[in-house]
């Protein structure tokens, strides 16, 4: 039985800040920043924007691409490494707001930037074994960066929801592996506000060597070859990270060019595979053939080896705005107005 992709729906926030903007407030070469990560701006959520209703978006975009009765949803895993609540689950919230019926599993996920993908291999368990009709998958993050660290100029916000199934499926997933360790390279404790990371330690021991790894077991296990690719889509917490992983592994430039959007909106975290992914999934055709490695810091990945239908053809694609669309609807802000987004500056309350 095949299990698939049945539906996505995609969100970005339209608020956006430069490398520029912020680097001239910290003292820094904001230009040469940007040149460095390959970003030229990064989205920001407004004060009402968080993980739900970033999540919520999605799953309400996914919706208006298949209408199903939400009655059929029977798994709803929100997968995010800024869960507005240390104790109080995201996924109800979603999936009140979706008016799914209570006769569900929800989990919320993390695993630094996977969740949203390793939420995807849950539901593709649930549905395969018959536990679930339908399963919601959503990677989302409102991403944290401390005042002048490296991570400020891409940590951004955004998410996409999918929606796994047997029925209709508009993109089969042909198989998908992990490959995990033990490396710290990047953690937040509980309790912190921001991050920390391991500099340098985050790029060959860590990013590349699990994303390799990862890419290059899935394409053994499944006898490919890059060119035997139309699309390929890697984790992103930078813009040069995956276009020197695709060229490490023998990708070309217009292979990963679709998916590629950490220039555009900065590093989404757990979004960003799934909100690449859509961007994919917004053009691409019957038969083109889609090759996904997710990361997430401590450390994983996770692979996706996916096949475009020909239902591909009848589905309505138009019926919620496209990852492209999101992308160009902005309003630059300055860095007061980002930092009292993102609550870097706390009002304090004068008693008179």
């Amino acid at each position: 039985m095949d299990v698939g992709i049945v539906s996505y729906g995609a969100y970005v926030p339209r608020y956006r800040i430069r490398p520029q903007e912020i680097g001239k407030v910290w003292g820094a070469d904001g230009d040469a920043m940007g040149r460095g990560l390959y970003i030229t701006q990064k989205s920001v959520p407004a004060p009402d924007e968080d993980v739900v209703t970033i999540s919520v978006e999605a799953a309400r975009n996914m919706l208006l691409r298949k209408p199903i009765d939400p009655e059929c949803i029977n798994a709803l895993y929100v997968g995010s490494e800024s869960h507005p609540y240390a104790v109080k689950p995201t996924g109800t919230i979603v999936a009140a707001a979706i008016e799914a019926v209570p006769d569900l599993t929800v989990a919320d996920f993390e695993f630094a930037c996977k969740a949203g993908t390793a939420a995807i291999q849950v539901c593709m368990g649930m549905v395969g074994a018959g536990l679930a009709r339908y399963g919601v998958a959503i990677g989302a993050d409102t991403s944290q960066g401390a005042p002048g660290d490296p991570l400020e100029y891409s940590a951004s916000a955004g998410g996409a929801a999918y929606l796994i199934g047997t029925e209709d499926i508009i993109a089969t997933i042909n198989r998908t592996m992990s490959f995990t360790t033990d490396t710290p390279d990047f953690w937040r404790r509980e309790g912190r506000s921001y991050p920390s990371h391991g500099g340098r330690f985050t790029g060959g021991p860590a990013y590349f060597k699990h994303v390799t790894s990862c890419a290059n077991m899935l394409m053994e296990a499944m006898g490919t070859i890059p060119e035997d690719y139309d699309h390929a889509v890697f984790h992103q917490p930078n813009g040069k990270f995956p276009t020197r992983m695709a060229k490490m592994l023998g990708f070309s430039n217009g292979q990963v060019e679709t998916g590629l959007l950490t220039p555009f909106i900065g590093n989404t975290y757990s979004g960003a595979v799934p909100l690449g992914l859509a961007a994919v999934l917004d053009i691409a055709k019957p038969g083109d053939r889609i090759f996904v490695i997710a990361y997430g810091s401590g450390a994983g990945s996770d692979g996706f080896d996916i096949t475009v239908t020909d239902a591909m053809d009848s589905f309505d694609r138009d019926a919620a705005p496209k990852v492209r669309d999101l992308m160009e609807r902005t309003k630059e802000i300055d860095y007061a107005t980002y930092a009292k987004f993102r609550g870097k500056i706390l009002m304090k309350e004068v008693s008179i």
